[in-house]
């Protein structure tokens, strides 16, 4: 399925496709070939054009399908489209179009950023051959790896994110990002964040419920009222899941994980920022 055949989809099946909007497409593809200009030419050219490249690349983002396969619905080599998916990563990131805030935004407050959403999603890996105990979470029953990202609540735009072991806690892995809120910045954490109060006093974190205790009226209208506010973390983890290299099982090596998982967030906030809609499929 060539770039050819499906660039007169209409905008929100080709949204459907590959991943991303045309005008999004568009503007990788530009990406590309700006660098490509700056590249020294050597070796023979690609069979496959940049706007073909870009459109495998999205594929296994978005379908997660094995290089083999990839290999065989381009005609190409296996060790080729391994290659390409990889080198159009890179250029995606290092052009800066789709690099995320960072933890600086956070640093002061502002009339845009007032309130921000902290939360933690544990995407499975294949089960490592060395410190297996290291990436085995116990709440999930699997060999994780845990992503953490921080977002405005009011336009729901994507900070910044942290990546550590399945085995790490959630307070612990938050403590490691050593993100720095400023304090009139308020911040709405989960259960798994207890204990952020000491860093952040700002904070709203869930009431959990004690032993042999059970919670008062008040306290779960304070825990449904404090969900529904941060609603806006679980829409954007529904969204970066729309890649299945984020929802399946992940194969790679685990050192490119942060890399992918930080252009797709890159991509999610590219698209927000132009107003399109993330709206579930």
């Amino acid at each position: 399925m060539t770039y050819e055949k499906v660039k007169n989809l209409n905008p929100e099946e080709f949204k459907r496709f590959c991943g991303v909007y045309p005008e999004t497409f568009k503007d990788m593809v530009k990406v590309l070939a700006a660098e490509k200009v700056l590249q020294k030419k050597s070796g023979r050219p690609s069979k496959l054009s940049l706007e073909d490249q870009i459109l495998m690349t999205l594929e296994y983002l978005r379908e997660y399908s094995t290089y083999f396969h990839l290999a065989i619905n381009w005609e190409i080599n296996e060790t080729t489209a391994l290659g390409i998916t990889r080198k159009v990563e890179n250029i995606l990131i290092k052009s800066g179009l789709f690099n995320l805030p960072g933890k600086k935004t956070v640093h002061q407050a502002n009339s845009d950023l007032e309130v921000v959403v902290v939360d933690v999603a544990e995407p499975e890996i294949e089960r490592p051959q060395k410190k297996q105990k290291d990436y085995y979470s116990g709440k999930q029953g699997y060999h994780t790896i845990k992503s953490q990202v921080l977002a405005a609540q009011k336009t729901g735009m994507i900070i910044c994110t942290a990546h550590g072991k399945g085995r790490i806690h959630d307070f612990n892995l938050w403590k490691n990002s050593q993100i720095g809120i400023d304090k009139n910045i308020e911040c709405l954490a989960d259960k798994g964040d207890q204990g952020i109060q000491k860093l952040h006093k700002n904070s709203r974190i869930p009431n959990k419920k004690k032993k042999n205790q059970e919670l008062s009226l008040e306290e779960k209208e304070f825990n449904r009222q404090l969900s529904r506010e941060r609603i806006v973390i679980e829409h954007i983890h529904r969204s970066l899941k729309r890649f299945r290299i984020l929802s399946s099982r992940y194969r790679n090596r685990r050192r490119r994980f942060g890399l992918r998982f930080n252009l797709i967030a890159g991509i999610y906030n590219y698209e927000l920022a132009l107003g399109y809609n993330q709206v579930a499929e």
